[in-house]
């Protein structure tokens, strides 16, 4: 481990304009983060990334890197680009646990953080280092959101979020868990109650649904419940899964490590939405993938498709008359996922659009002021590291909000 990833330190170019850095939503300082690790700077180089991306720890190992840093690393262009993730993980894993967690003097001033998954945790961390009293409210048992009960723990280990947990405590953060906001307590009570600004960052943790006939049936079930409580599942032998995106591959890779023998995941076009490199792992691990199969409708014994007809340039022209009915023990939808809309249903004022997100300004304020948002449940299903970058512009506008009010 140490060998590689000096090894990958050493092929750096320490470009000038490094597309690197361009290529990252959070605009990770990679090149000077690179020259603190060879120089054995590593705390400097830890503090440096969790200054900018406080879920660095996590990002280094599910962020999408072929799309972002390695993606657009130079060295990419006719060669193996420089994997700057192995580096990110090795740093921040180890500055985890060795930081110094400094409290500085509270301020006046009280927030209100709902939901503790990525864009909850960055906002409740970026506060409670300005002086700011913050208290997270989070609906289930622990802390995480989606990379609690989403993500499986061979891909990032759950004892990554206790660490987490830990770090957010010394910092005077309190962690109301098996609380929900908007059914027995409203943010209206939280207001009445001295906070001075709230933020929501509850995520997209609501299954899309197809809309067809047989998502109700006993053998159907959606992904995300699925990843929540693989053990709580018995999915057969034979599992067929709608949905080739990233959680997909989560699905299959989980329900072959729970006794299922043989896993298929269907999509309509030939694309492809989850990363190379996880779709590499999925077929290792024995997953197969069938393109050009339009879902119609789900019978007691799987899936019933339409087979696509492609062009040479692999668009869908038409759909063979014959039906094609696909035998499974179990089948499970993974279509992506949308906000609830507990809290809108509950709050005057509050707003979100027909997708379900939630309206803001360019300050992350919804439509009822004091009242930021960002993550998931402003933008839809996206990466971690895409919620990181809106809460900390949500976290900004926050301490304006509070010092000028």
């Amino acid at each position: 481990m140490a060998l590689h990833i000096v090894a990958e330190a050493n092929r750096c170019l320490n470009c000038r304009k490094p597309r690197c850095q361009q290529g990252c939503p959070v605009h990770t300082p990679i090149p000077t983060v690179i020259q603190l690790f060879k120089e054995n700077r590593l705390m400097e180089a830890g503090e440096m990334l969790f200054e900018n991306n406080p879920m660095s720890a996590v990002c280094a190992i599910v962020c999408n890197h072929e799309k972002q840093c390695a993606g657009h690393c130079v060295r990419g262009v006719k060669d193996t680009p420089v994997h700057f993730s192995s580096i990110e993980q090795y740093i921040s894993d180890m500055y985890l646990d060795r930081m110094t967690v400094n409290c500085p003097e509270k301020k006046d001033k009280r927030a209100a953080v709902i939901g503790c998954g990525p864009a909850g945790m960055t906002v409740a961390i970026k506060l409670a280092q300005q002086g700011y009293s913050v208290t997270v409210f989070e609906w289930k048992g622990k802390i995480g959101g989606l990379l609690q009960y989403g993500i499986p723990a061979f891909r990032l280990p759950k004892s990554f979020l206790d660490r987490y947990q830990a770090r957010m405590e010394e910092m005077g953060i309190t962690i109301r868990t098996n609380t929900t906001i908007g059914s027995v307590l409203m943010i209206d009570e939280l207001i009445r109650d001295g906070y001075d600004t709230i933020f929501i960052g509850t995520g997209a943790e609501k299954p899309r649904t197809l809309g067809l006939q047989g998502e109700s049936l006993g053998n159907v079930l959606f992904g995300l419940n699925y990843l929540a409580n693989p053990q709580g599942h018995k999915l057969g032998d034979t599992v067929a899964i709608i949905g080739m995106g990233n959680a997909a591959i989560d699905v299959a890779r989980t329900a072959l490590r729970n006794g299922s023998r043989h896993v298929t995941l269907y999509a309509r076009s030939k694309n492809v939405t989850a990363s190379s490199s996880e779709v590499a792992y999925a077929e290792l691990d024995g997953a197969e993938f069938v393109f050009g199969m339009q879902i119609q409708k789900i019978t007691p014994d799987g899936p019933l498709f339409n087979k696509a007809i492609f062009d040479e340039n692999d668009q869908i022209i038409g759909y063979e008359e014959e039906p094609v009915q696909v035998y499974a023990d179990s089948t499970v939808i993974s279509i992506s996922q949308t906000p609830r809309g507990k809290l809108v249903r509950t709050t005057d004022g509050l707003t979100a659009d027909e997708h379900g997100t939630l309206i803001v300004d360019d300050d992350y304020m919804t439509t009822r002021p004091g009242v930021f948002a960002a993550g998931d449940v402003v933008t839809g299903a996206k990466t971690v590291v895409h919620a990181v970058d809106g809460a900390k512009k949500a976290a900004a506008a926050m301490i304006r909000y509070m010092e000028e009010n």
